[in-house]
């Protein structure tokens, strides 16, 4: 028996897994991966990385970041603690959902975790105080090939549910897509 449940979404290889909680009365576990269950996902073999953020205010924005071939990757995004209204934006040149983007909650109480397939671009918004989030990656980091989008591109037009505060100066400074803007190439 698995203790995820994958559903695909709208956006090629976008994927909502819901962990199954195990619980009594001292508290529950939860499996939070397991390459052999998440074959269906097609991650790749190994983790190359895995982080932990913190974000201490409602309403802040991270993102939205991506890296470039040949560090392109795919990450498995969940929030422990708070909760999320998570962000993945198709940049994948040949997709038929080029520029397109779609958004889930996540928290800890939900289960769910967002699988975000190599060529998005990803960011998210606090919807509570004090949200932490584990991510899992299939690539290392790669300062050369990181790149941005800004959260408030017109183009892409993100409906963000709350108020945009706390973003960075490095998040602001991503550049807006025109139409020089090639996407990613996988």
């Amino acid at each position: 028996m698995s203790r995820f449940t994958v559903k695909d979404l709208p956006l090629s290889g976008l994927q909502v897994i819901t962990r199954q909680y195990l619980g009594d009365s001292r508290g529950f576990l939860t499996r939070m991966f397991c390459a052999e269950e998440l074959q269906a996902t097609n991650w790749p073999k190994g983790i190359a990385q895995i982080n932990h953020t913190y974000t201490a205010r409602q309403g802040s924005i991270r993102g939205l970041h991506y890296q470039k071939p040949p560090h392109a990757e795919m990450k498995l995004v969940s929030c422990i603690q708070g909760e999320i209204w998570d962000v993945a934006v198709d940049l994948r040149l040949d997709s038929p959902t080029f520029l397109q983007w779609h958004a889930e909650h996540l928290s800890r109480d939900n289960g769910k975790a967002l699988l975000i397939p190599e060529g998005f671009a990803h960011g998210f918004q606090a919807i509570s105080d004090d949200c932490e989030l584990i991510y899992l990656h299939s690539e290392p980091y790669a300062p050369r090939l990181e790149a941005g989008i800004r959260f408030d591109d017109p183009r892409i037009a993100i409906e963000w549910p709350l108020p945009a505060t706390g973003i960075s100066a490095r998040d602001k400074q991503h550049p807006l897509i025109n139409k020089l803007f090639n996407g990613i190439q996988l």
